[in-house]
């Protein structure tokens, strides 16, 4: 297959836990073609959508890139899109060019309609079984109720990633004023308010779905000793750790519906039993979960899962593919 991958700048990844570059590794293995862009590479003439890509080689100094190449999206067996939130205007901007793409024959992973339309931390409001309590506002008055009635609430910003800006709130906090203005940037910001959950202390658990199906093994990210966020970026450290029966049932359920909507690659955010965020845009944790279960009697291959999903998705590769 011909494989486009849309990234952050390649020297922004880190290449020892990046997942992006564990998918572009296993597919390299398997022989498949890479091609890598940057957001800003894709763009319309006329009515046409185009894109500019650089055919991408691991080597054994890093990676080599060909020179810069004009395309039609449709050239490539798939795009897989892997840009980082935030998600401002020009991820929005993106999506509707590949949504341009797509109406012309491309294939894009995730769909970026779904992208669109599944909000990270709304998303979960789509799963009232598994979600905590939560409120969603930008009215600081409405918000000091949900912590009065909780008592222990976190409060985070709708389009974060890696911990940014969540914090937890308690009915003694002494900066409870100040941390909902700066959050709620004066009630002019929607936020989102949770019930903080002490499970948290025993993990924030990521959970892989690839194609409607979880990985075995959640990525579960306990927090640093004092710290309320499990985010890797934040400090956490990463276990793999079986899916329990609650991991499963709501990985199944919420599975069946990602696979609906187009969304194939998705991280799940559960901490205890409660479904906390819907990570579309794009999710990591591949590489901790590989590594820790590599000498396990179940070793788990995400990047290997993923691409090996995504060949089903064209069958004349798949006929061509030898059989193990």
């Amino acid at each position: 297959m011909k494989l486009l991958f849309i990234l952050d700048p390649l020297e922004s990844l880190k290449s020892y836990k990046d997942t992006s570059l564990a998918i572009m590794r296993e597919a390299s293995l398997l022989e498949h073609e890479l091609f890598v862009s940057m957001q800003h590479d894709l763009f319309l003439r006329g009515d046409q959508a185009r894109i500019k890509a650089k055919k991408f080689s691991f080597t054994a100094q890093g990676y080599a890139l060909d020179g810069e190449t004009e395309y039609s999206p449709v050239a490539f067996d798939a795009m897989i899109m892997r840009k980082d939130p935030p998600f401002d205007n020009e991820y929005l901007y993106s999506t509707y060019l590949l949504e341009i793409a797509v109406n012309q024959g491309a294939k894009v992973y995730n769909s970026p309609m779904a992208i669109r339309s599944w909000n990270e931390k709304l998303s979960v409001t789509r799963f009232p079984q598994f979600a905590p309590e939560f409120l969603v506002s930008a009215n600081n008055a409405l918000i000091r109720d949900f912590l009065n009635t909780h008592q222990d609430i976190v409060v985070k910003p709708l389009d974060g990633m890696g911990g940014h800006s969540i914090f937890r709130l308690r009915l003694n906090d002494p900066n409870i004023s100040v941390i909902l203005e700066t959050i709620t940037l004066h009630g002019t910001r929607t936020i989102m308010a949770q019930r903080y959950l002490p499970a948290i202390l025993q993990g924030d658990k990521r959970i892989i779905v690839i194609d409607g199906e979880p990985l075995p093994y959640a990525l579960a990210r306990i927090p640093l000793a004092g710290e309320t966020r499990g985010n890797l970026a934040a400090g956490g450290t990463g276990v793999a750790q079986p899916l329990s029966a609650r991991d499963h049932e709501i990985a199944i359920t919420v599975g069946q519906t990602l696979k609906q909507e187009g969304l194939f690659l998705v991280g799940l955010d559960v901490i205890g039993e409660h479904l906390t965020e819907i990570n579309v845009t794009s999710p990591t944790g591949m590489v901790e979960i590989a590594a820790q279960t590599k000498n396990s009697s179940n070793p788990c291959n995400p990047a290997k899962v993923f691409i090996d999903a995504l060949t089903l998705h064209h069958p004349k590769v798949a006929l061509a593919l030898p059989h193990a």
